[in-house]
């Protein structure tokens, strides 16, 4: 029993991410790693480590008709596991990412090849 509550207390937290929506990423690992593009993340799913990027990870669904909708083959867009991303700097550069206080004592994320903020 102790063991179960234990668990549950493991899952409360969702891990900080170094990724957010509206960064500008490309894919390093996987079946979409061919296509290099700098591309956007659209949504992060923090608790699942996983992010939707624009144009990666495609899918398609067959919809039944609706009231409101034609039916047919939709495509969508499928989350993509963050470890396979990786961050690109102002100079479209690859980076990884790290943290620090600015003068203001407030933590930024900084590019750890070039030092800029992102």
């Amino acid at each position: 029993m102790a063991n179960k509550q234990y668990k549950d207390q493991q899952k409360r937290f969702a891990p900080k991410l170094k990724i957010k929506k509206g960064d500008r990423v490309i894919v390093i690992a996987g079946a979409q790693k061919s296509r290099t593009e700098i591309r956007e993340v659209i949504e992060v799913f923090p608790k699942e480590n996983r992010a939707i990027v624009e144009g990666i990870n495609i899918r398609k669904k067959h919809q039944k008709p609706t009231e409101t909708s034609q039916g047919g083959i939709v495509e969508k867009p499928s989350p993509i596991h963050i470890s396979n991303l990786m961050l690109v700097d102002g100079n479209d550069q690859p980076t990884r990412v790290g943290r620090q206080r600015n003068e203001d004592g407030k933590l930024v994320r900084i590019s750890k090849k070039t030092g800029n903020t992102l």
